[in-house]
C-alpha cells in the first residue's frame, strides 16, 4: 500500500499539474473539429479546473478511422504477443512512475478522497494493466478432438476496433479494466471517458504512446454522451463496445447496436446490493465495519455499494449500535486531506438526487438515525453519511439505486426471509453474506442472485475473478479474469483436411 503524503504536499502537486484537455487521436493531442469545450469542475470547491474539449461525431469518425487503419496495418494487432506484453508492462511502469500526479488529478476531478486514489485506485490500475499484459503470452488456443483425417484448430483473433465508455466513479480503474484486455488481445481502442472525469484518461493515453503503443491504437475522446457515446454505439467500424454506467444508458447501447452493425455490447450497470446478516452471524464488530465500508466507500457512488443492510431480528439491536459507532469514525471533508475518508459528491445533479432520496425516505416513514444533511463547506458538494432504519421493501430507498452515502437497515424474522428480500430487486450485481455456518455460506451464497457474493466480508473479488451482474446489472460478458479477454476477441475454427495429398 502506498504511503500517504501531507495535505500540503498534495496541494503543491495540484498547483503544478499540467491539465490535459484535448482529445488524443492517432498518437497526438489535437483540437476537436467543432472547437467546443465543456467545464470540468472540482466538486469539492465548485471551481472550474479546466475547459476540456467536447468532441462530436466527426471526431469519433476520425478516431475510429485511425484505429481501424492501425489495426489493419498490423502495427499492434499482428505484433508478437511477447512484444505487446513488454509494451503494456512499460505502460504500467509509467503509470506507477506518475502515480502521485494521477492520484491528485483523479481526486480533483471526481472529489474522491486522496487516500482512496493513492492506496486503492492507482495500485489497482497498475496491477490490472500488468496482469492482462502477463496473460498475453499465456492464453493458448485449442485443438478439437478430431479424427485422423482432420485437424480442428480453435483460435482467438482480435475484433478490430473496440469502444470503451467509462463511468465517473472510478475513472482510472475502469479505464484499466477495459483497455487492459482489449489491448492485450491486439485490438485498437477508442475510449470515451465520463465528461466529469476526462483528464486522467487523456494523461494515460499520452503515457501509452510513450510506452510504445503505436499511433492510432489508443484514442481518447472527451465529450458528452449524445455527441460521442451515441456515435460510438452506432459506428459500423466499432466491433465491440464495453460500457459501465447506468442501466438506462446501457439499454441505449443495445438499441444502437441493433440499429447499426450488431456490435458486441458488454454492459456493467446498476445495483441495489444487499448485505445479509443471518441469525448466526458472528463477530458483529467486523460485520459493522464491513457494512459501513460497503455502504460509504467512494461516498456510496459505487455500483456494488451495499445500500440495503438486511438483518435477522435477533441481531438487529446490537448491530445497529455497532454500525452507528463505526459511522462516527468516517470523516467528510477536503479530498486532499489524507485523514478524510469521504470527499465530495461528483456533481450538482447527483448531489440533488441523493438529497431527494433522503427526503423521500423521511416522507415515507423511515427513521433517520444518523446523518441526513448536506454539509456547507467552501462551495463543495458534501453530504453526511446517512443511515435509516424502519425501512420497508416498498419504500423508494429500498428499491432504487441511490449512488450516495446513504443506506437502510431492514429487519427480518428468518434467514429465509432475508434471502427472499435480498433477491427482491431488478438488479443483481453484488451481495454480502454474514454467517458462522459453512453450510449456510454455501447454500445461501448460491441462492443469492448476484454476480459476486462475498461471505463474511464486503468484496468484489480481485483481478483473477470475473466481475459482472445478473438481471439488469449486466449483459454480454464479464470484466476482470481471463474471461474479460473473451469480450475483445473472436473465436475462429480452422478445419484442415489432412486425409488427401494437396499436391495431387
Amino acid at each position: 500500500m502506498s504511503d500517504l503524503l501531507t495535505k500540503e504536499d498534495y496541494q503543491a502537486v495540484a498547483a503544478g499539474l499540467s491539465l490535459p484537455a484535448d482529445p488524443f487521436i492517432n498518437g497526438t493531442f489535437r483540437k476537436p473539429n467543432a472547437g467546443k469545450t465543456m467545464e470540468t469542475v472540482n466538486p469539492a470547491t465548485g471551481r472550474v479546473l479546466a475547459q476540456v474539449s467536447a468532441c462530436d461525431a466527426s471526431d469519433v469518425d476520425e478516431a475510429v478511422a485511425a484505429a481501424k487503419a492501425a489495426y489493419q496495418s498490423g502495427s499492434w494487432s499482428q505484433r508478437h504477443p511477447g512484444e505487446r506484453k513488454a509494451v503494456l508492462l512499460q505502460l504500467a511502469q509509467l503509470i506507477e512512475d506518475n502515480q502521485t500526479e494521477l492520484a491528485v488529478l483523479e481526486s480533483l476531478e471526481s472529489g474522491k478522497p486522496i487516500s482512496e486514489c493513492v492506496q486503492t485506485d492507482l495500485p489497482e490500475t497498475i496491477s490490472t494493466i500488468r496482469w492482462h499484459a502477463e496473460a498475453i503470452d499465456k492464453l493458448y488456443d485449442q485443438v478439437s478432438p478430431a479424427n485422423a483425417d482432420g485437424i480442428g484448430l480453435i483460435v482467438r483473433e482480435p475484433l478490430g476496433v473496440a469502444g470503451c465508455v467509462l463511468p465517473w466513479n472510478f475513472p482510472l480503474m475502469m479505464l484499466a479494466w477495459k483497455i487492459g484486455p482489449a489491448l492485450a488481445g491486439g485490438n485498437s481502442v477508442v475510449v470515451k471517458p465520463a465528461e466529469q472525469t476526462s483528464m486522467t484518461a487523456l494523461r494515460v493515453a499520452e503515457l501509452a504512446h510513450q510506452a510504445g503503443i503505436p499511433a492510432g491504437v489508443l484514442n481518447v475522446l472527451p465529450g458528452l454522451g449524445p455527441d460521442v457515446g451515441e456515435p460510438m454505439g452506432r459506428h459500423p467500424d466499432i466491433q465491440a463496445l464495453s460500457f459501465t454506467g447506468s442501466t438506462e444508458v446501457g439499454r441505449l447501447f443495445l438499441e444502437f447496436s441493433a440499429q447499426s452493425n450488431l456490435k458486441k455490447v458488454i454492459l456493467e450497470c446498476g445495483g441495489k446490493n444487499p448485505a445479509v446478516v443471518l441469525s448466526d452471524a458472528g463477530n458483529l464488530d467486523a460485520v459493522a465495519e464491513h457494512s459501513v465500508f460497503a455502504a460509504l466507500w467512494n461516498m456510496g457512488q459505487n455500483c456494488t455499494a451495499n445500500s440495503r443492510l438486511i438483518v435477522h431480528k435477533d441481531l438487529a439491536g446490537e448491530l445497529l449500535v455497532k454500525v452507528q459507532e463505526k459511522l462516527a469514525e468516517w470523516h467528510t471533508g477536503d479530498p486532499l486531506e489524507p485523514s478524510n475518508q469521504l470527499g465530495a459528491i461528483i456533481s450538482q445533479e447527483q448531489y440533488g438526487k441523493i438529497l431527494g432520496y433522503i427526503q423521500s425516505a423521511k416522507d415515507q416513514g423511515a427513521e433517520l438515525v444518523a446523518g441526513g444533511n448536506a454539509i456547507e463547506r467552501d462551495g463543495g458538494l458534501f453530504i453526511e453519511p446517512t443511515l435509516f432504519t424502519g425501512v420497508t421493501p416498498d419504500m423508494t430507498i429500498a428499491q432504487e439505486e441511490i449512488f450516495g452515502p446513504v443506506f437502510a437497515m431492514m429487519v427480518v424474522d428468518s434467514d429465509e426471509e432475508a434471502i427472499t428480500l435480498a433477491n427482491d430487486t431488478c438488479f443483481g450485481l453484488q451481495a454480502s453474506l454474514y454467517t458462522s455456518n459453512v453450510t449456510k455460506a454455501h447454500k445461501y451464497g448460491r441462492m443469492l442472485q448476484a454476480g459476486t457474493v462475498s461471505v463474511n466480508c464486503y468484496g468484489e473479488g480481485d483481478i483473477t475473478t470475473p466481475f459482472g451482474g445478473y438481471k439488469l446489472s449486466g449483459f454480454g460478458g464479464r470484466d476482470n479474469s481471463l474471461m474479460a479477454h473473451d469480450q475483445y476477441t473472436e473465436t475462429k475454427t480452422l478445419w484442415i483436411d489432412i486425409s488427401a495429398d494437396p499436391a495431387a
